[in-house]
C-alpha cells in the first residue's frame, strides 16, 4: 500500500520537474529580450535618435506575430502571466520580477529533484524489503514441506 503512495508521490514530482523545465527556458527568453530592450532603449534616450525594430513573438504554441517596437518609446513591457491575465510592467520592474522568477523557479526545480532523489530511494528500499519478506517466506514453506 505504502509503494503505491510513494509511487503516486513520485509521478507528481516528476509532472512538476516537467513542467519547471519548460518554465525556465520561457522566463530566461523574456528576461533576456527585457534587457536587450533595455539597452537599446537607453542608448537611444542617451544619444537621441529614432529606431524602429522588427520582431516575431509566440501568440501561443503554434502561432507567431510580427509586431514593429519603436524602441525609443519602449520604457514599458507587458508580460503574460497566465490565467488570461497580461500585465503593463516598467522594464526595470519586469527585468527585477523575471530575475526573482526565474530564481524561484530553479530553486524549485533543484528542490524537486531532490525530493525525486530520496522518493525512488525509498522505493528501492521498500522493493528490496518486500522481495526479501517474499524469498523468506518461500523459503519457509518449503522448510515445512520438507519436515512433514
Amino acid at each position: 500500500m505504502r509503494i503505491q503512495q510513494y509511487k503516486f508521490m513520485e509521478e507528481s514530482k516528476s509532472s512538476t520537474l516537467k513542467g519547471l523545465e519548460t518554465k525556465i527556458p520561457d522566463v530566461s527568453k523574456t528576461l533576456e529580450f527585457c534587457k536587450f530592450l533595455k539597452e537599446k532603449h537607453d542608448k537611444l534616450v542617451e544619444n537621441g535618435g529614432e529606431e524602429k525594430m522588427d520582431v516575431h513573438y509566440q501568440l501561443n504554441d503554434t502561432v507567431y506575430s510580427k509586431a514593429e517596437i519603436d524602441v525609443k518609446d519602449a520604457s514599458s513591457v507587458r508580460l503574460w502571466l497566465g490565467a488570461n491575465v497580461m500585465v503593463e510592467y516598467p522594464i526595470d520592474e519586469a527585468i527585477g520580477m523575471l530575475s526573482k522568477r526565474l530564481q524561484e523557479t530553479k530553486k524549485n526545480k533543484q528542490a524537486t529533484l531532490e525530493d525525486l532523489e530520496y522518493l525512488r530511494s525509498n522505493i528501492t528500499t521498500m522493493e528490496v524489503n518486500t522481495a526479501r519478506v517474499y524469498n523468506w517466506d518461500v523459503q519457509r514453506r518449503r522448510n515445512e514441506k520438507s519436515e512433514k
